[in-house]
């Protein structure tokens, strides 16, 4: 079962909503990253839909939700809520999922109202609160001033990424995956990455450029489990560690060795578990007590 509806954000942006599961079912919020879409968590929405509510949008500008002018955390967590709004009853609770900007999304929205009143627990994969492109080590360079402003201009190029060739999906798989990934994971995140609008991804840049959520990690009081890759190059471990050591309520962190930045498309099934973990433990028991 599934549908599709639209949720309208704050400044009245559409944002293209699906819906996939049984009715009644308990809830899944899933937030993708920058440059991406709701098919990214393919592998999730086919696994738990099957007894899951499993709630996924595209985020402002990408996949099917119209661009906006409007780029910033404070519009990430307006989408956030605006999707809360459209798809669970007063009062009902969710675990809510988010990939790198994703998560990011969720940090941004952790002090709102409405996603307190949702939240039952959160899942962060791969994602960080700042320092994004001081940290990254997608420029195989020692840290400093250089690394930084070659990252910089890399992350931040306005240049189209063009078709999808063998020697893009080589350059996506070393800035975004790990070097075991199966040739069938990079083919479809190369899909999904290339279908991106450059002015999009270009825009969404400048806001993770100069990204500073690390407050409101400590604002993200419900029970939050962290997971990130050894080999993540985008979002290196450094930044998870951090996460996980500031939550009010953390769950702990899961490193993934060998993995790189697409944790949810490099390891389904892991993720597809701790998500279902978590409706368990914190959605159903609560909902049972």
């Amino acid at each position: 079962m599934s549908r599709e509806l639209t949720a309208v954000s704050a400044d009245g942006t559409r944002l293209h909503v699906e819906v996939h599961g049984p009715d009644g079912a308990p809830a899944v919020v899933l937030a993708h990253g920058w440059t991406c879409s709701t098919a990214f968590w393919a592998a999730q929405i086919r696994d738990l839909s099957v007894d899951h509510r499993v709630i996924a949008y595209d985020q402002r500008g990408h996949g099917r939700t119209e661009p906006s002018p409007v780029c910033s955390t404070d519009a990430l967590a307006d989408d956030l809520e605006a999707v809360l709004a459209a798809t669970l009853a007063p009062g009902e609770k969710a675990v809510i999922a988010g990939h790198s900007m994703g998560g990011m999304t969720v940090l941004a929205a952790a002090r709102r109202d409405r996603f307190r009143a949702h939240a039952a627990a959160v899942l962060l994969c791969s994602t960080g609160a700042s320092r994004l492109v001081d940290e990254s080590t997608v420029v195989p360079l020692r840290a400093g001033r250089l690394r930084t402003w070659l990252t910089g201009h890399v992350l931040g190029s306005k240049a189209p990424l063009g078709p999808v060739t063998p020697v893009a999906k080589k350059i996506l798989k070393y800035a975004t995956m790990g070097a075991g990934s199966a040739p069938h994971m990079v083919e479809a995140c190369a899909r999904i990455v290339h279908a991106c609008p450059r002015r999009v991804r270009h825009a969404w840049s400048q806001v993770l450029s100069t990204l500073d959520l690390d407050d409101a990690v400590r604002e993200l009081t419900v029970p939050t489990a962290v997971i990130v890759g050894s080999g993540d190059r985008m979002t290196p471990p450094v930044h998870a560690r951090r996460i996980a050591d500031a939550l009010p309520y953390g769950l702990g962190l899961t490193e993934l060795p060998g993995l790189g930045h697409m944790t949810p498309v490099e390891a389904p099934e892991l993720v597809s578990g701790r998500i279902r973990t978590l409706v368990t433990t914190y959605t159903q028991l609560k909902e049972g007590a």
